[in-house]
């Protein structure tokens, strides 16, 4: 039998020829990856074994993204943590105030995550990098700290789930659309420590923030990883970008997939997750009237510049209804400084939101927007918790930006 996509990118890291599901092995690592939360906790474990210098300089990234700019004396402990750590161990990609943006919207955009690459980080998103066709996953802090001393990680070979992507999306339908359309078939445990392979001529549709999106939110069908093929358009997006030279692994045509899910692209609708898991989806036509207090527009699933294009284009000429707060957070430097030439800034002002810094800020519940209780809340972040953005009591109902930017002039979730 034959290795799926993520098998042999395993295969290759732990110098094997073959690897199967369930296998446990050891494999070198092309990057390792901490933000302010998670880094403290493995440097308090590199020091309580000794110390020690981290393997590889280049291949450590450091980014404070998630409480930064700092928004108590907790989080500046946190960050002068990983300041400090990373100074004294010379590591050239840390990422902070006036550098950094969201992690998983940074590290692609800087080149440091590719195709064939295999990717540790301390935070569950870190699926993200699938997009480009690696193998990408996150992992706990004391196994960072490992990753960053030695250069290697162990793993359990994952299983596989081939996704089949037919057809060509209706305007208005992305990448958000069809995970949620996934993750509602599926469930949040469906993909339970699986590979979420996704192929067929649906892919072409999707553009390379489609994918980078579909592939943040695979750990939400618990999947160990999202991956598409390294294709045109990833090769395209990482042409003078990538600070490696692409590694391009394919399927065997004789794979073993656990199961096979097949999405007819065409047939999709704007699609909303209710309150209290990502699995509870809705289309936009069949919601009942549901008034909201806030919209967020931003992190590392939709802060792209593809995503703050779609919220504007809603926006401009409109305004946000009365009682509504519009948040609008750009995931790194680069991109406001585009949406800025763009105008898009000024749209969203103009239509009475307002733009941060980049920050994961109220995704996880931190700043920059943490709900009361009982308000209600449309984002397009990747979690909808109980409390995940604030009192206990709160809702958040997760969507793409055009429908998060629709909402938010509507002053209810739907479309216009």
């Amino acid at each position: 039998m034959g290795m799926t996509l993520s098998q042999k990118i395993l295969a290759a890291h732990a110098g094997l020829d073959k690897v199967e599901a369930g296998q446990l092995i050891t494999a070198k690592l092309d990057l390792v990856l901490g933000n302010d939360i998670t880094t403290p906790v493995a440097i308090n474990e590199i020091e309580k074994h000794g110390g020690g210098k981290v393997f590889d300089k280049s291949k450590i990234a450091l980014v404070m993204d998630h409480f930064v700019p700092n928004k108590d004396i907790k989080s500046a402990e946190q960050c002068k943590r990983c300041r400090t750590f990373a100074y004294a161990q010379g590591v050239e990609n840390y990422f902070d105030v006036g550098e950094m943006g969201i992690e998983h919207a940074l590290l692609p955009e800087k080149g440091l995550v590719g195709a064939g690459d295999l990717i540790i980080g301390a935070d569950s998103h870190t699926c993200t990098y699938g997009a480009l066709g690696a193998f990408s996953t996150g992992v706990g802090s004391t196994d960072m700290a490992y990753g960053m001393l030695t250069g290697t990680a162990w793993f359990k070979v994952p299983a596989a789930i081939k996704v089949v992507l037919t057809g060509k999306p209706a305007p208005h339908v992305s990448g958000k659309d069809v995970v949620l359309h996934l993750i509602g078939e599926i469930g949040v445990s469906g993909a339970l420590y699986k590979s979420l392979e996704f192929v067929g001529d649906g892919c072409a549709y999707m553009t390379m923030d489609d994918r980078l999106t579909i592939c943040n939110m695979a750990i939400e069908a618990g999947a160990k990883n999202g991956v598409f093929e390294c294709d045109d358009v990833a090769l395209e997006y990482m042409k003078g970008r990538y600070k490696r030279e692409p590694r391009v692994y394919k399927a065997d045509a004789d794979a073993v997939y656990e199961r096979e899910v097949v999405i007819d692209l065409a047939a999709l609708k704007p699609t909303v997750s209710f309150p209290h898991l990502p699995e509870n989806t809705h289309t936009v036509d069949d919601i009942p009237e549901i008034k909201i207090d806030q919209v967020v527009i931003g992190s590392c699933t939709n802060g792209r510049i593809s995503d703050l294009r779609a919220a504007a284009e809603v926006l401009k000429g409109r305004h946000v209804a009365k009682g509504v707060r519009c948040i609008v957070i750009p995931a790194t430097q680069s991109i406001y400084m585009q949406a800025m030439k763009e105008g898009l800034l000024e749209t969203f002002i103009t239509a009475g939101a307002v733009v941060s810094t980049p920050t994961c800020g109220p995704c996880l519940g931190g700043y920059m927007g943490i709900l009361a209780s009982g308000e209600k809340c449309v984002a397009t972040t990747n979690r909808n918790f109980v409390g995940r953005m604030g009192a206990e009591d709160s809702e958040i109902y997760l969507a793409s930006p055009y429908v998060a930017a629709c909402s938010a002039v509507l002053g209810r979730i739907g479309t216009l």
